[in-house]
């Protein structure tokens, strides 16, 4: 179980990284564009990395941790599309 969980966080970093770099490259010549994308990737950067850092990766395992990250990553992903 854990290593498919692990597997659904990467999943959701990949998800953050993508969604951000497609903002960008579409939305090319807005003004506060990069802001915008790097505000999306780089939390999904960040949850990419914490699965391959041990410590990291257990804390990710609990209960709390999966609500919060669950709630954010809807929340980067809305923020987004309405962007």
């Amino acid at each position: 179980m854990k290593s498919s969980l692990m597997n659904n966080y990467r999943m959701g970093g990949y998800l953050l990284i993508a969604i951000g770099l497609i903002n960008l490259r579409y939305q090319t010549g807005d003004k506060g564009v990069v802001g915008r994308s790097l505000t999306i990737v780089i939390p999904g950067a960040i949850l990419l990395a914490s699965t391959w850092i041990p410590a990291l990766a257990k804390k990710l395992e609990t209960k709390a941790t999966q609500a919060v990250s669950i709630t954010l990553g809807l929340i980067l992903i809305a923020y987004a599309v309405m962007n």
